[in-house]
């Protein structure tokens, strides 16, 4: 019947405990009356938390308590509403699995029916009771009694205007990340969602219809290739189609679907734009600090130059785009991801890019093609995004020339640590100090020798998987409230600083590393 909706889960697809927590979300958002099967596969159950395990008792479960590691299970409910069927088999030992499991259940099928809710007569009225019809698991958003807002009025600038860019969301199939991602662009600053397009990797019909939802235009792609190069062929259309689309746009904005952004982001782009279109040595805008974590930020009016491309919400130039990337993108046959190809030495040409100290964008996704749950807990997690609103940026240091005179005056001015100290082992090596200016050097023969800085970056629990974030083979970052500069010896320019008595720090491969 129209408005029918079978919620299915099994065990795996929430197999971690951060998903055990994603499950109990799910249950919750879905509506009362709704038809949940559960079963499980392969074993799902082992890091469930009580939280989880409650809810099916809940939800009406008889057997679900007394699961143990390697049993089968299934069970069918109403939200809400009554058992239909339930299954259990235990496991004759820990080594072994139960037996196959087949339950059956008739269910009388009811109609949501939506026409009875007293929304207002709108065209948001229409785009809801259509949406609300066929998909399920997005909240108050079919609320009868508190529908969640769907016209979302966002301040304007601080000047008053709104974002006048044409805004990318590239997607896939992730509706609910898309929806969350949405509802974060259209809150910030200045956001207008006429600017703004959904470009989905595939003909899927749920991201298109959650695009809609919200009044934006939504474009599927067909989808070419498959894994890196399929989102890099995805990529090329939707860069494409855009500046197509707005064939007076010298520049457009790059977002994700499973991205939160602050409420300043749009301000924080419009205050650089001019210098990205006069400074040829820069490269991008982008919103992510790589090593912009909790601990490690400390400004939010702070901006540096950098050598690498975060991605992660940034601004694209059309005239590099179309007189340099577009021609020579990799093609469907190259299993490349797009941004470690845009970070490549031939496309880059020594430009930089532009971040913020603390991050514009936070990174949620925790399922995609190179993402999990473990990934995103140690590396995106406790990323911080910037809070404050109406920040007011100093640009013109920010030019190539004038950037490297403000380095010389932090170099100048900054306090020398103690070298005998080792920064991995020693709490005091950064004085309980706050505001103030500390540099410390590192060995680094060559610019590409990251020994120290790998071990460092582990120790400092930033970023490590590669290197990123560094400019002149300098990182700044911020260690118990103080500005910190960390020069790579002597490689770096910077280390005509570096006083005669200091011997670069040097931090050792450890051994399962080198293996």
């Amino acid at each position: 019947m129209t408005g029918a909706v079978m919620a299915t889960r099994s065990f795996d697809t929430f197999a971690s405990k951060e998903d055990s927590d994603a499950l109990v979300l799910f249950v919750n958002m879905v509506s009362d009356g709704r038809i949940l099967c559960f079963a499980i596969r392969d074993e799902g159950t082992y890091q469930l938390k009580k939280t989880a395990r409650n809810l099916m008792s809940t939800l009406g479960s008889e057997n679900f308590k007394n699961l143990n590691f390697r049993d089968t299970w299934a069970f069918v409910v109403q939200k809400r509403g009554a058992v239909s069927a339930e299954g259990h088999r235990k496991a004759p030992d820990f080594d072994s699995w139960a037996e196959p499991l087949t339950i059956q259940a008739l269910v009388t099928l009811q109609s949501k029916d939506t026409a009875s809710c007293s929304w207002d007569d709108s065209d948001t009225t229409r785009r809801r009771r259509e949406f609300c019809e066929k998909f399920e698991g997005y909240g108050s958003v079919c609320s009868c009694s508190n529908p969640a807002p769907l016209d979302i009025k966002s301040d304007l600038l601080p000047n008053g205007e709104k974002m006048t860019l044409p805004v990318a969301i590239i997607a896939s199939n992730r509706p609910n990340y898309l929806y969350r991602m949405i509802r974060s662009v259209l809150s910030a600053q200045g956001a207008d969602p006429s600017k703004i397009t959904v470009f989905i990797d595939g003909y899927f019909e749920e991201p298109l219809a959650v695009a809609r939802l919200f009044g934006i235009r939504g474009i599927q792609h067909t989808p070419v290739s498959s894994k890196n190069a399929r989102i890099s062929q995805h990529y090329k259309a939707s860069l494409t189609t855009t500046f197509n689309l707005y064939p007076d746009a010298n520049f457009m904005i790059i977002l994700e679907e499973d991205l939160d952004v602050s409420t300043d982001i749009f301000w924080y782009f419009h205050q650089l734009l001019p210098l990205l279109k006069e400074d040829e040595s820069l490269y991008c805008v982008s919103a992510w600090n790589d090593q912009g974590y909790e601990h490690t930020v400390g400004d939010p009016a702070l901006l540096y130059r950098i050598e690498t491309m975060p991605g992660l919400g940034w601004v694209l130039k059309r005239k590099m785009y179309k007189e340099e990337l577009e021609p020579k993108w990799p093609t469907p046959d190259k299993f490349w991801d797009w941004d470690m190809w845009m970070r490549l030495p031939e496309n880059r040409l020594d430009r930089e890019c532009i971040i913020p100290d603390i991050s514009r964008t936070y990174h949620f996704g925790s399922k995609g093609l190179n993402m999990h749950p473990y990934f995103q807990e140690m590396y995106f997690k406790k990323h911080a995004l910037n809070t404050e609103q109406n920040v007011k940026f100093d640009v013109e240091i920010m030019r190539k020339e004038n950037y490297e005179k403000e380095i010389q005056r932090l170099l100048s001015s900054s306090k020398t640590l103690d070298h005998s100290q080792n920064p991995c082992t020693s709490e005091a090596f950064v004085p309980d100090e706050k505001a103030k200016n500390f540099i410390f050097y590192i060995k680094m023969d060559h610019p590409t020798d990251w020994v120290t800085w790998n071990g460092l970056a582990k120790c400092l629990k930033i970023w490590d998987l590669d290197v990123r974030g560094f400019h002149k083979s300098m990182w700044r970052l911020w260690i118990k409230g103080n500005h910190v500069l960390i020069v790579g010896c002597p490689a770096s320019p910077y280390c005509s600083h570096k006083p005669a008595e200091v011997t670069p720090i040097f931090i050792p491969k450890k051994e399962d590393e080198q293996s």
